[in-house]
């Protein structure tokens, strides 16, 4: 059953203002960090972020402006700080703090606590009612103005604000899209494994506004968001038969898509999100189809005696990558839309499963099931690449950051028997705990949400 008292995203922020900025071709070459995925980023660049100065005291139902200014700040920083990119300063080793966003650093006192960046920012209140917060991105080595961006919000979404800003300075600092204004659906697990009580739940990428979305009186697994739009499939049991939903998170809007009892794996959506792929078994062999969303038709895309389940259409939706035993052995497969052209990739020894290709084109994610244990890892869709980025005893279900350079995934501890969610960036070095209020499964990232 599907709470009613979901709560909806305030479509009152707005992006107002882009600040001018004047940037020689030197500048802007400085700004842009060079990463090696291969590698990794050994020296994260240093970047001081003060709180965000109140214009005026001002106290709102959410708090005073100062308290305001110093969260925005904090989630700033908290951001940046797991991307593995950037090392945020220590406030306390603030030399001084700006008195406003509109004067000038000083930037001798940022260069003394060897910071290279500087982020500068203010909020105020308008008459009404809604609350104005700026920053300004600066070079702290060259002296110059980056970027610089206004937003007007209600008090209360000073968090996407937040995440708005540091997908910003990510951005420009980077030359890759940022990925902090998103959100992840996953499934909240609570109870004993023999009688597990497994709910639909939302949140921010960093784990906080965290909502469930179904009570737990139907099991519900593998939530799949819409690349462009926020809508959710799912597949729940009702009346102990298995039922796909869904679900568009903007609207509240709520549909069946139909019954599918012999559905192995819940939809995956096209990238135009008109039309989803699956995994259907029937006498006992499991092959893949398509259904259009417009007409709710169903197209059969393979049949072969094997077992062909967890298909992923490529981001141009020319292709699928599926897993598959038609060679022996659980390993990846390419096709064409249209299910002609199959072409084995995985060659790397031990079993793949849960492939998904990113959402940039150029790598597929997986689970590599080897040597008593369950890895993440990516190759390109060709095969060749192949990368290992993490190593427990059970890692499972990768899905992909909006900007394609970062996975979520989830894990679970041997010991404890606890499942929790993680991030991991394709350098392999930088693993995250996402922190979730019950245990945590099967995660799917929304797309970057709208201005």
């Amino acid at each position: 059953m599907v709470m009613s008292t979901f709560k909806r995203w305030s479509s009152a922020v707005f992006l107002a203002l882009a600040f001018l900025a004047t940037l020689s071709p030197a500048n802007r070459a400085w700004a842009v960090l060079q990463v090696d995925v291969s590698r990794g980023n050994v020296e994260p660049l240093p970047i001081a972020i003060p709180d965000f100065i109140p214009v005026r005291p001002v106290q709102t139902t959410d708090g005073s402006l100062e308290a305001i200014g110093g969260q925005i700040a904090s989630v700033v920083s908290a951001d940046l700080l797991r991307s593995g990119l950037f090392r945020p300063l220590d406030r306390s080793a603030f030399i001084s703090q700006p008195q406003s966003a509109d004067i000038r650093p000083r930037f001798a006192n940022w260069r003394a606590i060897a910071s290279q960046a500087l982020v500068t920012g203010q909020v105020d209140m308008r008459s009404d009612g809604l609350m104005v917060a700026e920053f300004r991105l600066w070079d702290v080595l060259s002296e110059a103005q980056l970027t610089g961006l206004r937003y007007t919000a209600q008090p209360g979404d000073w968090r996407r604000i937040a995440h708005k800003i540091a997908d910003s300075i990510y951005e420009r600092l980077t030359g890759e899209d940022g990925y902090f204004d998103s959100r992840v659906v996953y499934i909240a697990e609570s109870g004993s494994r023999i009688n597990r009580r497994k709910r639909l739940a939302i949140m921010d990428q960093d784990g906080h506004n965290h909502l469930f979305l179904t009570n737990g009186d139907d099991l519900v697994l593998t939530p799949r968001f819409s690349p462009n739009r926020q809508e959710i499939t799912y597949l729940a049991y009702y009346n102990d038969k298995p039922r796909v939903y869904l679900y568009n998170l903007d609207t509240g809007k709520h549909e069946v898509l139909g019954d599918f009892p012999n559905m192995t794996f819940a939809p995956r959506f096209s990238p135009d999100g008109d039309r989803v792929i699956m995994s259907l078994a029937e006498n006992g062999n499991s092959d893949i189809y398509e259904m259009d969303l417009r007409t709710r038709r169903v197209r059969r895309l393979t049949s072969h005696p094997g077992i062909d389940t967890s298909p992923s259409y490529s981001p141009d939706g020319r292709h699928v990558v599926f897993n598959s035993n038609r060679g022996g052995s659980q390993q990846l497969y390419v096709m064409r839309a249209d299910g002609s052209n199959v072409e084995r990739i995985s060659f790397g020894g031990g079993r793949y499963a849960t492939p998904v290709w990113s959402p940039r084109g150029d790598l597929i994610a997986f689970t590599k099931i080897g040597d008593s244990k369950f890895r993440i890892g990516v190759m390109k869709p060709d095969g060749s690449g192949e990368r290992v980025l993490t190593d427990s005893y059970q890692d499972e279900g990768p899905t992909w950051s909006p900007n394609g350079r970062v996975l979520m995934f989830f894990r679970l501890s041997p010991e404890s028997g606890q499942t929790t969610l993680r991030s991991v960036d394709l350098t392999g070095y930088n693993e995250r705990l996402v922190p979730t209020p019950l245990d945590a499964s099967d995660p799917a990232w929304s797309p970057i949400l709208e201005k």
